[in-house]
């Protein structure tokens, strides 16, 4: 059970309103990760970035043993180790990727297979393509895939692109290495450092 020590917002939500206060929301910037059990770190560390060019987080000896970290494209992917995975059909996370054919094409490279059906699909819809779909809404091009311990990956492609509230096009803009959140510089270095105190005494 989730518990803190907020005020009580409820109520100071009803009071800006009787008030005539205007009720100031944070907004949501972005997924930051998702998270997935594992089995493996190890062999998941090694398919996430042969599959998806996912990188490792380096967090220093404590905290990488604590949870396998990777970033991948804007946002990040956290592990959960257990001895047996829990499956749920059709629960999953998807990843946009810039170019489709070349995202299969490593697919295929890889020995990686993928469905157009795997993610529950209503088996009418997407298309003919066993391997891949097509939105009707959007022309989104998707296809599912499964990482080692069986965690279901939607990959989309959107080649109409993104637009804003005002129809405008908007233009994907992505590092050509993963971005990663700003660790408090020293961190790490120390971590490895005294990791090795640790050992030598």
């Amino acid at each position: 059970m989730l518990t803190h020590n907020a005020p009580n917002n409820h109520a100071t939500l009803r009071q800006a309103q009787d008030t005539g206060g205007e009720v100031v929301m944070s907004k949501v910037n972005m997924i930051h990760h998702v998270n997935i059990q594992i089995t493996n770190r190890e062999q998941t560390r090694e398919w996430y970035e042969k599959v998806l060019g996912a990188e490792f987080l380096d967090r220093g000896p404590a905290l990488n043993r604590r949870m396998l970290q990777l970033r991948i494209g804007n946002g990040e992917i956290h592990t959960t180790e257990v001895d047996e995975v829990v499956y749920i059909p059709r629960v999953h996370f998807a990843i946009e990727v810039d170019d489709w054919d070349a995202a299969l094409a490593n697919l295929d490279r890889l020995g990686v297979s993928y469905s157009r059906t795997a993610g529950g699909s209503f088996m009418g819809t997407g298309g003919e393509d066993p391997g891949q779909g097509r939105r009707e809404d959007t022309n989104e091009h998707y296809t599912y895939i499964s990482d080692p311990d069986g965690n279901l990956i939607e990959l989309v492609f959107h080649p109409l692109g993104l637009e804003s509230t005002e129809g405008d096009a908007i233009p994907l803009h992505r590092d050509t290495a993963n971005p990663k959140w700003t660790q408090i510089p020293g961190f790490v270095e120390e971590a490895y450092r005294e990791a090795e105190v640790m050992v030598s005494d």
